[in-house]
């Protein structure tokens, strides 16, 4: 235990307390713990040096086997290599239920034969494994696989893992798209697989399957890019019971179930995903409903999964709430409309506390012959419990009315030249959601918010005594070859194409590319890790780009650095504080960010002050999130209370 570390997420919960006031421990006491790795923005503790100071300062604390293990794994490993160990430890469980005695007597073994003999136990005790074993033991893992199986002993093998993968997502919310617990309930109530063959064509961690199988789903099938991710999966399912069949792969590219017919199919496609095969995928025969836009991969995972769902079968697909109205996919959605393969588009609340508003989802049915002529449109954004009624609902009779926020539109109105499914659109008639309808959601929402801000709030430490340091600019370093700096043509056109753009409201905004256009001479295609400004001004907002694939609008300045020797959140971080500057003097038309001042440091600190300036960031965003909720609810308040639908006299707290 003497690598273990801790962060100060996991000192809150050792102790029992909040984060917030591990970070007064931090600021008020000037023997608590240095740092032992990590970064300045999410450090690391030596956990028997945090154990030491809680039991000096009298705080209560609990350390069980299972974060014994978990703090074992953070010591023994790099953040890139978590996931990984934590995937090959899940093997490992698993081998543990099915050949108890085996390890039993390895287990007596010194060290060194537990190294050479645990991969062939995990490989032949657990056969789905095989291919996803990579690395060799070492002798941390020995030690780690030691203690997992002590705790497997009081807490079982499951319940071991599963606390293993929340610490790990909590560490590495970025790095995986996780859809939550209840969105994937609700995806398996709304295909009822029950009993049958269930798809996920791009599984993850294995979330959704794990969702069918709790409804009594009998066969489970997946397909995963990332190994990592597959690993997770396969053991996260394999602790659960069941014996799934899960290829590593790309499902566009490589469909490992290519003619197969499944009685439902959910999924959680990657979005924005310009890499998706679009060149070498011209003449595949999924696409019945027509050739998927380069920039619109999500109607190409949309069509993937109707291809692998029976007829008559259901298919629940996550899309983003753009993929509704975009021009570049109004053909194929009208296609989708006038086979009746298209069933409903439901809006979903957002992800987090203070998120307004989710994807949407979208209900499909492989066309059996049976006429449509109705299609469920649904705004849930404020209300997700009345979502599972509406779908039965609409199934029972496709034409009754709707309450509330929804509506069954006929889809001959759909197909006009937009072919907007846009929910809130169609529902404006019916006037905004009922006041008594939209309330208390916003509230408990709002609570939700207010109450897990101050933990979010960043920490920054004070150094004994600051130096002046080294300092560049932007224009030095694009002379040096850091960083090269471009834009796109002035009278670029952003309202036709096949492929989105990414605008200088967009950025402004916050919002995913609304654009299109088309590549033309001097156009630009973004890049994962861009940084993009707008130019100084009466705005000032700075984006690094997640992905790739879309194309850079007009009036925007792009940044585009060399990784191994600038950080794009570090640049996008200094860019935004002469943006600042620029706004509150005179001249700030005249501000040239080529003459941007930064500091000069080398790669690794600059990924902690990028990590700093991007916790900084969230957390305005978090604060402007929660200020729009809080409008939103007061305007809902006074509503109510001026026309009687409110009454005075509430419950004091959720």
């Amino acid at each position: 235990m003497s690598g273990a570390t801790v962060a100060s997420s996991d000192i809150a919960r050792l102790a029992g307390v909040g984060r917030a006031a591990v970070s007064n421990w931090r600021r008020r006491f000037a023997d608590f713990p240095q740092p032992v790795g990590g970064s300045s923005a999410s450090p690391l503790y030596a956990l028997p040096e945090v154990e030491d100071w809680l039991t000096r300062h009298g705080k209560p604390y609990d350390v069980t086997p299972i974060d014994q293990v978990w703090q074992s794994l953070r010591g023994a490993a790099a953040d890139r290599e978590l996931g990984d160990r934590i995937g090959n430890l899940g093997g490992f469980l698993v081998a543990l239920e099915r050949e108890a005695e085996r390890w039993k007597v390895l287990a007596d073994q010194p060290d060194s034969v537990v190294i050479a003999n645990l991969a062939d136990l995990i490989r032949t005790a657990v056969p789905e494994f095989e291919s996803l074993l990579t690395d060799a033991p070492d002798q941390d893992s020995v030690a780690i696989v030691r203690l997992a199986a002590e705790a497997a002993e009081p807490d079982g093998g499951a319940a071991v893992f599963d606390f293993l993968c929340e610490r790990y997502l909590e560490v590495h919310s970025r790095r995986h798209t996780v859809t939550p617990a209840w969105v994937a309930n609700l995806m398996i109530a709304l295909t009822g697989p029950a009993g049958g063959r269930l798809l996920d064509a791009a599984c993850g961690i294995g979330t959704l399957l794990l969702a069918g199988h709790a409804a009594g789903t009998t066969q489970l099938y997946g397909q995963e890019i990332n190994l990592t991710a597959a690993r997770l999966a396969v053991a996260r399912l394999l602790l659960q019971g069941d014996r799934p069949r899960l290829v590593v792969g790309d499902s566009l590219r490589a469909d490992a179930f290519a003619g197969e017919l499944f009685d439902a199919v959910v999924c959680n496609p990657p979005f924005a995903e310009r890499s998706w095969g679009h060149d070498d995928l011209t003449s595949d025969p999924r696409w019945t409903y027509g050739m998927p836009p380069r920039g619109e991969s999500e109607l190409a995972w949309v069509q993937h999964c109707l291809a692998h769902v029976r007829p008559g079968g259901h298919v629940a697909i996550l899309m983003p709430a753009a993929a509704a109205s975009r021009r570049a996919g109004r053909r194929l959605r009208a296609n989708l409309l006038r086979s009746g393969a298209l069933r409903a588009v439901i809006s979903l609340p957002g992800w987090g506390t203070t998120a307004p508003g989710g994807p949407d989802l979208w209900m499909l049915r492989r066309p059996d012959g049976t006429d449509h002529a109705h299609v469920l449109l649904l705004d849930a954004t404020t209300d997700r419990d009345r979502i599972e009624d509406g779908w039965r609902s609409f199934l029972a009779d496709p034409e009754a009315r709707q309450p509330g926020t929804g509506a069954s539109v006929r889809i001959l109105d759909l197909l006009d030249e937009h072919v907007d499914l846009t929910p809130a659109r169609h529902l404006a008639g019916n006037a905004a959601a009922p006041v008594t309808l939209a309330f208390r959601p916003t509230r408990t929402r709002l609570y939700a918010a207010a109450t897990t801000l101050a933990d979010t709030l960043p920490d920054l430490r004070i150094p004994d005594a600051p130096e002046p340091p080294p300092m560049t600019t932007i224009g030095e370093l694009a002379k040096a070859g850091v960083v090269s700096i471009r834009q796109a043509p002035m009278g670029m056109l952003t309202d036709r194409g096949d492929l989105p753009v990414l605008t200088a409201k967009d950025v402004r905004l916050g919002r995913p590319p609304s654009g299109a256009g088309s590549v033309a001479p001097g156009s630009i295609e973004l890049r994962r890790g861009d940084v993009v400004a707008l130019p100084p001004g009466r705005h000032a907002a700075v984006r690094v780009l997640t992905e790739g694939g879309t194309l850079l609008g007009p009036q925007l300045l792009l940044f585009r650095v060399d990784p191994e020797r600038l950080d794009p959140q570090f640049l996008a971080g200094f860019l935004r504080i002469t943006q600042s500057a620029a706004r509150s003097s005179l001249g700030s038309a005249r501000t040239d960010l080529h003459r941007a001042s930064l500091l000069r440091l080398p790669i690794d600190a600059q990924r902690e002050y990028g990590e700093a300036f991007q916790m900084l960031s969230t957390f305005q965003q978090s604060v402007r999130d929660m200020t729009e909720l809080a409008e939103s609810f007061v305007a809902l308040g006074f509503a109510g209370l001026a026309d009687g639908r409110l009454r005075p006299g509430g419950a004091a707290s959720d």
